[in-house]
């Protein structure tokens, strides 16, 4: 975890409308270009050491225990991006055109993760200006989820999660997403984030179960309507 909020605290990600890509800027790459002008031989190491006592730090520099508040929201964080991810190539191997609004979604979960990395509490003007969280992402959320609303068939009954591969693997992001997005809500309560997290999660869960229904309404795959058991 010391490593996932490390390497959140060099990352910054562009958030842009339809249409364009999801571009990542990095201070990393300059500082190992430095890194092996005088030590050629030296490989970066993917551990660090610094969690094996049950800390980790904030981008703010606080050590807190591993099961803070703070880094159950980032793991819960991390794992609906990976939970996207997967869904993703269900979706690419069908050929869906809405691929690209997932990458731009999981790029700027890792804002996401950022900003509650970043407790204000304890951070500097400098942390907040770097981390902040802006509403953008939410509008083209609302967007496309009216561009999917168009196309489906109305919702007269409950569904159960189904619809093929892709429609199943976005239902269970959605699922974690709820997850991350209950993890998040103290965090915000407590002014310790940007409000505009828990909106964000709150309308991305939304968006991942109006997308499951497009992507089966696309694969022609049935989805499974619930019906009490007999």
């Amino acid at each position: 975890m010391a490593t996932f909020v490390r390497k959140l605290s060099i990352l910054s990600y562009v958030f842009r409308s339809a249409g364009q890509i999801c571009e990542r800027q990095t201070r990393q790459t300059s500082f190992l270009s430095r890194s092996y002008a005088t030590e050629r031989d030296r490989v970066p190491k993917i551990y660090t050491k610094t969690g094996d006592k049950g800390y980790s730090s904030t981008f703010t520099g606080e050590r807190r225990p591993k099961e803070d508040h703070i880094f159950e929201a980032l793991g819960n964080t991390d794992e609906l991006s990976s939970a996207i991810g997967l869904a993703r190539e269900f979706c690419l191997e069908k050929g869906h055109t809405f691929t690209y609004q997932l990458d731009k979604i999981q790029c700027v979960l890792q804002d996401v993760g950022s900003n509650i990395a970043t407790p204000q509490s304890s951070a500097r003007e400098s942390h907040r200006t770097r981390t902040k969280f802006t509403g953008t992402p939410i509008t083209d959320l609302e967007g496309w989820i009216d561009t999917f609303t168009e196309e489906l068939p109305p919702l007269t009954n409950f569904i159960l999660p189904s619809g093929g591969k892709s429609s199943a693997a976005l239902h269970i992001a959605r699922t974690v997403c709820r997850r991350a997005e209950r993890s998040v809500a103290p965090i915000v309560r407590s002014g310790e984030a940007d409000p505009d997290i828990a909106r964000f999660l709150n309308r991305l869960s939304d968006y991942l179960f109006t997308v499951a229904r497009y992507a089966a309404l696309k694969e022609n795959n049935k989805e499974i309507i619930y019906k009490r058991p007999e």
